[in-house]
């Protein structure tokens, strides 16, 4: 007589008692984490277009007062923070310091790309300071 077969549920599969893997639900398990990483993703997207408005704003800061773009003591001290950061996420602190590295270096290249526009807006604003102040009538 044979005894219909129960499925037995396990973590991420099921498996019959004959040995055989019923693969849907480790399918909907990807799925679900893979949905997860996408969210993950695209928040990390937004919160690096949301850490470039501030370093723009910061470029505009350093290129107008004539500061050096690059920022080796805070790089250095943002660096530790990272690594202890890290460490209690549970992440690799030398992956992490390279990844931010690599964002310490765009920051940077952007900074570069602020100073000709800078530059000409200053001269902008100076010409039509000059013009405005020629307009003007002249005080006896």
């Amino acid at each position: 007589m044979n005894t219909p077969l129960r499925p037995v549920q396990l973590s991420d599969t099921i498996l019959l008692e004959t040995g055989t893997e019923v693969v849907r639900p480790v399918q909907a398990r990807l799925r679900v984490l893979r949905d997860s990483i996408d969210n993950l993703d695209a928040a990390l997207v937004h919160l690096l277009a949301e850490r470039f408005k501030y370093t723009h704003e910061i470029g505009r800061l350093k290129v107008t007062n004539g500061l050096p773009l690059a920022d080796s003591d805070r790089e250095t001290l943002q660096i530790t923070r990272l690594h202890r950061l890290a460490e209690s996420a549970g992440l690799d602190a030398t992956f992490a310091e390279k990844l931010l590295r690599f964002v310490f270096e765009e920051v940077v290249r952007r900074h570069e790309a602020i100073r000709p526009r800078c530059h000409a807006e200053d001269s902008s604003r100076v010409e039509q300071a000059r013009a405005t102040e020629a307009r003007a009538p002249q005080r006896p």
